[in-house]
């Protein structure tokens, strides 16, 4: 099974994406997740990647793709993955597409866009920076964020739909009722592979 997660911050994709990521057996590649650790290390990417990161904006695909292809490479990726996160734009979309048949991978079964009212993400955003000590979830970056995702990663959405390989699901429902919801979407799937 392969998958990619959409959805504006906040929106539940990186809890979603671990709990289905175990459940099969599976690689959950988070570049969120990816570029914090990097960040933290302060690896030539992870300080690269902060100044982009501190203001709202989007990590330079460059970056992304680096880290995406250190993934998709590792044995373990030949299971299934699920990207969250990624890609974040059409330009990144056509990039992953190419990369995976240059690696000879087989390409995504699917692509679930989580969405979740604005007023809602916001909230859990802020909760989020209390809870979790994120930085990156300020008030002002909170708005460079969704305002980026509106811009560079919503278009992605009609993308895959004319693609017809879009799933849309709730995020606004309680976590276990998303995660129940994704696990009938991937059952569909399951059967018609």
């Amino acid at each position: 099974m392969r998958l990619i997660f959409l959805g504006p911050p906040g929106a539940g994709k990186g809890t979603q994406a671990s709990i289905l990521a175990k459940n099969l057996g599976i690689l959950h590649i988070s570049t969120g997740e990816l570029l914090r650790k990097e960040r933290k290390e302060k690896t030539n990417r992870g300080v690269e990647a902060q100044s982009y990161i501190d203001r709202g904006a989007l990590v330079p695909d460059r970056v992304v793709m680096e880290i995406v292809h250190e993934q998709l490479t590792k044995p373990e990726a030949k299971k299934g993955w699920i990207l969250d996160g990624f890609p974040r734009n059409v330009s990144q979309a056509g990039v992953l597409d190419g990369l995976l048949m240059g690696m000879a991978q087989p390409t995504y079964n699917c692509v679930i866009s989580f969405e979740v009212p604005e007023n809602v993400l916001v909230e859990r955003l802020k909760k989020r920076a209390i809870t979790e000590g994120r930085t990156d979830d300020t008030p002002e970056v909170l708005r460079n964020r969704l305002q980026s995702y509106h811009e560079e990663t919503a278009p992605l959405i009609k993308f895959y739909s004319d693609r017809q390989k879009l799933e849309i699901i709730n995020g606004f429902m309680s976590r276990e009722s998303v995660t129940s919801a994704l696990k009938e979407v991937v059952e569909d799937m399951k059967k018609n592979l």
